[in-house]
C-alpha cells in the first residue's frame, strides 16, 4: 500500500514541550499498524505563567503562527493550549477554528484548524459521555473557568481537581505516574469518562491505559482528543495502539 505523507502543524505556547512529545509519540505508534507517515512543524506564541493576561496575550500570537505554518503547506493545524482558549469566553474554540483556518485560506494555503479545546469538547460527544471528572494542572481559579467553560458544552462535571502549578514548565515536569493516585481520591463510580489531562502541557499518555484498567472507565486527555481531531480531519483512521478508548478504533 502506498505511503501518503502528512504534515501536522502545531500552534503551540513557547513554554510548551509536551505537546510536541506526545501528538508525535502517537501518530508514530500509529505507524506501526497504518501505511500513513507524518512530519511534524510547529510556531510558538510567548506565555510563561499559566495566568489569565498572559494566556489573553499569546493567544493574539495564533494568527501570526497559522500564517507561518501554512507557508510549510500542513495538512492540518492543531493550536495547542487548551486553558488560553477556554479563558477568551464560552464557544471561543469556534471562533477560533474559523478565524485561523480563513488564514491559511487568505494565505493561499487552505487548511483545517481543531484546538485542543474543541477537541476536548468533541471527543466526549464521539464516547457519548454527559458525566465526567477533571484532573487539570491550573490553578484553582483557571480551573474553575475550565469546569464551566466544559459545562457551558453540555457536560456535567461531577468532581474536579486543580494541581495549581503556575509555572508552564513545571507542568510538563509533572510526573504522569503521580495521575493514577490522584484519580484513586477521586468518585469516579458514576462518571462516564475521566478527562485525565485537560491540559496538553501535562505529560498522560504512558498512564491511559493504566487508568482505564484501574476505574473501568475510558480516559481521554487533551493530547488523545487533539490527536483524534487530527486523524478526523485528515479522514484517517482514528485508531492508535495504547492511547486509550477514543483512539481504539471502536470510535
Amino acid at each position: 500500500m502506498q505511503q501518503r505523507l502528512y504534515r501536522i502543524g502545531q500552534i503551540v505556547p513557547s513554554s510548551n514541550t509536551t505537546m510536541e512529545t506526545e501528538i508525535p509519540a502517537m501518530l508514530t505508534a500509529r505507524q506501526a499498524i497504518r501505511p500513513e507517515r507524518f512530519t511534524f512543524h510547529s510556531s510558538r506564541m510567548r506565555m510563561k505563567k499559566v495566568v489569565k493576561e498572559e494566556l489573553a496575550a499569546m493567544d493574539a500570537e495564533s494568527d501570526r503562527c497559522a500564517v507561518e505554518l501554512s507557508d510549510a503547506r500542513v495538512d492540518v493545524l492543531g493550536y495547542a493550549c487548551l486553558v488560553a482558549i477556554m479563558a477568551m469566553g464560552h464557544g471561543y474554540h469556534r471562533v477560533s477554528q474559523e478565524r485561523l483556518a480563513g488564514l491559511t485560506v487568505a494565505n493561499g494555503a487552505s487548511a483545517p484548524v481543531v484546538t485542543s479545546a474543541g477537541a476536548l469538547i468533541d471527543a466526549l460527544a464521539v464516547i457519548g459521555a454527559k458525566k465526567i471528572v477533571v484532573v487539570a494542572p491550573y490553578m484553582k481559579p483557571l480551573t474553575e473557568l475550565v469546569v464551566d467553560y466544559i459545562r457551558n458544552e453540555g457536560y456535567d462535571v461531577l468532581d474536579y481537581r486543580a494541581l495549581e502549578i503556575p509555572d508552564n514548565l513545571d507542568v510538563a515536569r509533572h510526573d504522569p505516574a503521580n495521575l493514577p493516585a490522584i484519580v484513586a481520591q477521586m468518585d469516579t463510580s458514576g462518571v462516564d469518562a475521566i478527562v485525565l489531562s485537560a491540559c496538553v502541557q501535562m505529560p498522560s499518555l504512558p498512564v491511559i491505559a493504566q487508568v482505564e484498567a484501574m476505574t473501568g472507565k475510558p480516559v481521554i486527555t487533551a493530547a488523545v482528543a487533539t490527536t483524534y481531531a487530527m486523524l478526523k480531519r485528515l479522514d484517517l483512521d482514528r485508531i492508535v495502539p495504547g492511547a486509550g478508548a477514543l483512539l481504539s478504533g471502536a470510535y
